[in-house]
């Protein structure tokens, strides 16, 4: 039997820097950064922003992030949590326009041991799903076939954005 080999290329970066130590939060960083293209945030509320997960489970996985660095959401303010609930609910509804999703997999994982890889900057994901998105891949190579360019996908959720507004 030949090997068969699935190339990722655009991993490259998360694989050599998984060593590297980053100081600060990195919502934080990007927040102040003001380069939504480059680091893929598509919609920019009062308190909070929409941004595509670099590290995606699935095609379209996104973040809702608070502006202010707060590790629970009980320690987000009244008007904070009413800002962040409903961009989730537009970012929701951008990912229907854009990708067509059959359901929706909506989590907050609070604490390191629940999963969350930045504890202390809460935040919530989205991830688009489709029938038969989960295959093989994942248990048998531990890899993810992620089907779209997130170049592409920001772009037309930022296209998205701007023809409902």
């Amino acid at each position: 039997m030949t090997s068969k080999r699935l190339w990722a290329p655009w991993r490259a970066p998360y694989v050599t820097s998984i060593h590297k130590k980053t100081t600060g939060c990195v919502f934080c960083k990007i927040i102040k950064s003001r380069k939504d293209k480059k680091n893929y945030i598509f919609k920019r509320t009062k308190h909070c922003f929409a941004v595509l997960n670099i590290f995606p489970y699935n095609n379209g996985h996104v973040l809702v992030i608070p502006n202010r660095h707060v590790s629970d959401l009980k320690n987000l303010r009244k008007e904070e949590k009413e800002d962040l609930f409903q961009l989730l609910e537009d970012a929701k509804d951008l990912l229907g326009i854009v990708l067509k999703p059959e359901g929706y997999n909506i989590g907050i994982n609070i604490g390191r041991v629940a999963g969350a890889g930045f504890p202390g900057h809460f935040h919530i994901h989205i991830v688009p799903r489709w029938k038969g998105d989960v295959n093989f891949m994942p248990v048998t190579t531990n890899a993810k076939v992620i089907s779209q360019s997130m170049v592409v996908l920001h772009e037309k959720l930022v296209n998205a954005n701007k023809t409902r507004n």
